[in-house]
């Protein structure tokens, strides 16, 4: 059983490693695909995960360029072979994918696709995504498909795995999920705890000096001195809560995977479609890789909730031995200048200070109906 320039035992055995290695349903969903296209040696392969809405949530391919896939347009619908493959649960292999009475075209920009062989990830019942491969790299009979029954059967076997592949990172996100929302309530329970006993003796004092400040100025005095000394308490004492809240998964995850993982949400949970691409980024000393998960936060909700962006692209690149990031939108924009004078910052004051904080610059480039880029500067360790 040949597979093209990668076939045999061998081969799937590295597919399926390659699948188990990853925890982040992103990268899992690439390997599958990238595994899939190579082990049975087609140019296209693709692989989507459905939303209760008609859609899909995920859409991952192989084979095609970023220019090519942005040119094709928005992601496909359910409908025609990828809706078969879905809500039948069979596999589809065929000679020309284009004479299919279930075919209904595709956008101009999309590649031309041929021969075509297509399964469903399955869990039991349910159906975790549809997985197809296109034009073979092999000769074919006239009117021949170049994906063989050897080809699905092998197809098949990497389905089930992918399934469980997917399903165990899937499962990790969740309790990751979990773990940070056990975290951020035990430390809302500490700041009650910690804070507000402070703020609440802070109040209490300024009131006692108040009552005296004219009948006994000495004793008002005493008693505003023991105000700072209470508001300075209750600042160290939010100032190491903050210190706690750096994000685990930044910890555990590093700056690059935790960027991915918060804009795949983003991108599931908003209209918009939210991309991310790091390119080279080495790991960074931590109060750098904050001050950029901080400022790409800011950004995002700035573009995802004031500016209408319908597209909203995150990159992060190595520079020397630091690195740039880069929040991009093709929203409203706006006049930066003229936000300043009105004293509507937009998180610009914060996000500087970020970045000076840390060694680094910022800058912001935005005209009314131009987008906004903001981009962040830092030298690295």
């Amino acid at each position: 059983m040949s597979h093209g320039p990668r076939s045999g035992l061998a081969a799937v055995s590295s597919a399926l490693l390659a699948m188990s290695r990853h925890l982040e349903v992103r990268d899992v969903l690439k390997t599958i695909v990238a595994s899939a296209r190579e082990l049975l040696d087609a140019q296209y392969a693709a692989l989507g995960v459905p939303d209760d809405h008609g859609g899909f949530a995920q859409f991952v391919v192989d084979g095609v360029s970023e220019e090519q896939w942005k040119a094709i347009g928005p992601l496909p619908r359910q409908h025609g072979i990828l809706a078969a493959m879905l809500h039948e649960a069979r596999a589809e292999r065929l000679a020309d994918v284009r004479e299919d009475p279930r075919f209904e075209g595709w956008p101009s920009a999309h590649p031309d696709l041929v021969d075509f062989l297509g399964l469903p990830i399955r869990d039991g019942e349910e159906v975790l995504g549809a997985l197809f491969l296109a034009n073979k790299n092999c000769p074919r009979t006239q009117g021949g498909c170049g994906f063989t029954e050897q080809d699905e059967e092998l197809l098949g076997i990497l389905a089930q795995h992918a399934a469980i592949a997917l399903t165990n990172a899937r499962l990790y996100e969740r309790s990751r999920e979990l773990t940070i929302a056990e975290e951020r309530s035990r430390l809302a329970h500490e700041l009650h705890d910690a804070v507000s006993q402070k703020l609440f003796s802070l109040r209490l004092t300024a009131q006692a000096a108040a009552r005296l400040v004219d009948r006994d100025p000495s004793r008002a005095k005493g008693e505003l001195r023991q105000v700072a000394a209470l508001a300075a308490e209750a600042a160290d004492e939010l100032r190491a809560a903050v210190v706690e809240l750096r994000p685990a998964a930044l910890d555990e995850d590093g700056l690059v995977a935790t960027l991915r993982t918060q804009i795949q949400v983003l991108d599931r949970a908003h209209s918009a479609r939210v991309t991310f691409t790091g390119r080279g980024v080495r790991a960074l000393p931590a109060t750098q890789e904050e001050a950029l998960l901080r400022v790409a936060q800011e950004a995002l909700h700035n573009a995802l909730r004031h500016s209408g962006a319908r597209h909203v692209d995150v990159t992060l690149e190595r520079c020397g031995a630091g690195a740039v990031l880069r929040v991009t939108d093709d929203g409203s924009g706006f006049d930066p200048q003229a936000v300043r004078r009105a004293g509507r910052h937009l998180g610009l004051v914060s996000m500087r200070d970020r970045a000076s904080g840390v060694g680094g610059a910022l800058t912001v480039e935005s005209a009314p109906g131009k987008g906004t880029t903001i981009e962040m500067e830092v030298p690295g360790g």
